[in-house]
């Protein structure tokens, strides 16, 4: 997901702090009220307006959403008990609720909340990807309670997307910075949520406190530690040895280690439902992969059903459009990529890259047929899958070379579009497929890139356009159906698999279930035996 990448403007915050917020000290909390598990990397500074490397799951610990998301994509109250939305689409009414304090002891109150909105619309440019924020015209506070955002044109996802994890999420008044903008960082990350960070130490540990002050149910688990641990297999171990109650994400562990930990019997070792597209970007506006017959090559060069057996285990189901058949609007029945190896052999011959006497990459006007894909270094999936598609490219000729990379470096790559491949997954619910298209016309984001160098990328914008404020549901559909069949017509995206969040779970760990987004770690209604 690209929008990840975004870069947060520095933010002055010690290396190791035990923040004010801290009502007792760590050492005093009983194991038993203590759920530890890791991250792959710092949590960041939590700015809730802002974006990369604050990590989107401790973001949603501590700051909280006018309205959530709930399966099967139910709107559910949260910091709003009820809304109304005008007849004409253009205005939305949020009844607050009463009594809501940050955990600072701030009043959450709508004039708390239009001050962070206008936080969010004076740096509108960080959040050109969302459509929403370009939108919204203003937000009033009528009264005490009474929160009114007013929209430039009737816009149908708002509901959708004001349930996102960022950025528009509360912080408290008091926490704002000496400059009044949340752009320059932020004092501390006070909400008004389930959590507390009350201690931290950079790229080593962060503490959360239950918020006993909270509006909404209480946790079960009086703390959560969060260990960060880069290395997969360290982190293996360390659950192994019973320092970690709790491993949870996508490519946070290798999918033997999971298969080894459920094959035991001696923890809990869950699936998901599927969650987004585990995809690959390819760019057709650099290098070879300017040519649709290469992209097109590619996609018949990939054995898929090989990776979801040999990497997989058969824990994700084969992905053959970018977008699921279940996302609204998106099941218009693509004809998917077959895996060819003949075919795309032909259409690389056609296309005049042919293999020289005795050579096993194709050439053509004395260029070599070689492509360089880029993925997070820390993802041991995305590892395993380029190696496989590495092999299976070889196979018609192509030379892919391998550049795993830091992952800040991996995202520099899809912001500025220095790629022929790269791993470029879509966001899963509440993003689909409203926010993923409008992303797709915004430059520094991968799918923007992947999509430069073809001849009707204007006409692709223009219908994004187009469809985020259609408010007929047919004409929505058309416009969906065009946009999405250009896109699997140019080949610019290699759907791999409908990718899945694992969960392995200590015996004494109760009360699991995965969340509606992709991105929320279930930590409120955990128990510890």
């Amino acid at each position: 997901m690209s929008f990840l990448g975004k870069v947060l403007l520095p933010l002055a915050i010690a290396a190791s702090v035990v923040l004010p917020s801290c009502t007792r000290p760590q050492a005093e909390t009983n194991q038993q009220e203590n759920l530890v598990f890791s991250w792959s990397q710092d949590i960041g500074p939590l700015n809730p307006h802002l974006y990369g490397p604050s990590q989107m799951f401790a973001q949603d610990m501590v700051f909280e959403s006018l309205v959530n998301y709930g399966r099967g994509g139910e709107i559910l109250p949260a910091l709003a008990e009820s809304w109304e939305v005008s007849p004409d689409g253009r205005v939305m009414t949020f009844q607050l609720r009463q009594g809501v304090k940050f955990s600072d002891g701030e009043a959450f109150n709508a004039t708390a909340a239009k001050l962070n909105f206008d936080q969010i619309l004076a740096n509108a440019q960080a959040h050109d990807w969302l459509e929403l924020i370009q939108q919204i015209d203003r937000v009033e506070a009528e009264d005490e309670y009474t929160l009114r955002i007013y929209l430039k044109n009737a816009y149908y996802p708002a509901l959708q997307e004001l349930t996102l994890i960022r950025p528009v999420r509360f912080l408290s008044p008091a926490a704002f910075p000496e400059s009044g903008t949340t752009a320059d960082g932020i004092k501390q990350p006070i909400g008004t949520g389930p959590w507390v960070l009350t201690q931290y130490s950079r790229d080593n540990v962060a503490v959360f406190r239950r918020n006993d002050n909270y509006w909404g149910e209480l946790p079960a688990i009086e703390q959560v530690t969060v260990r960060v641990i880069p290395d997969g297999e360290t982190r293996v171990v360390a659950f192994e040895s019973g320092e970690l109650d709790l491993i949870y994400g996508n490519g946070v562990i290798s999918l033997d280690a999971f298969e080894r930990l459920q094959k035991s019997g001696r923890y809990q070792a869950e699936v998901s439902q599927p969650l987004s597209t585990r995809a690959i970007a390819i760019h057709s506006g650099r290098g070879p992969t300017q040519e649709l017959a290469v992209r097109q090559a590619i996609q018949h060069s990939f054995n898929k059903d090989a990776v979801i057996q040999a990497i997989f285990y058969n824990t994700e189901r084969r992905a053959d459009t970018y977008f699921s058949d279940e996302v609204p609007y998106a099941d218009i029945n693509l004809e998917p990529y077959a895996y060819d190896v003949e075919r795309a052999n032909a259409l690389l011959d056609e296309a005049g890259w042919t293999l020289p006497s005795g050579g096993s990459i194709r050439q053509k006007n004395g260029q070599s047929l070689t492509l360089e894909l880029s993925f997070d270094a820390l993802n041991n999936i995305d590892r395993a899958i380029a190696e496989a598609l590495q092999a299976d490219l070889r196979q018609v000729g192509i030379d892919l070379r391998l550049q795993g990379e830091e992952r800040q470096a991996w995202l520099d790559r899809q912001t500025n579009g220095e790629f022929h491949l790269i791993f470029n997954n879509t966001w899963g619910p509440p993003y689909e497929p409203h926010a993923m298209v409008s992303s797709m016309r915004k430059p520094s984001h991968a799918d923007y890139e992947a999509q430069s160098g073809l001849p009707m990328k204007a006409e692709i914008d223009q219908k994004i356009a187009e469809v985020l404020v259609s408010t007929d549901s047919a004409t929505r559909q058309q416009l969906y159906g065009n946009i999405l069949t250009t896109l699997h017509e140019q080949a610019v995206y290699l759907p791999i698999s409908y990718s899945t969040n694992l969960a392995v779970l200590q015996e004494n760990i109760g009360g699991f279930e995965f969340m509606p987004q992709e991105n929320q770690v279930p930590l409120n209604r955990l128990t510890k035996r």
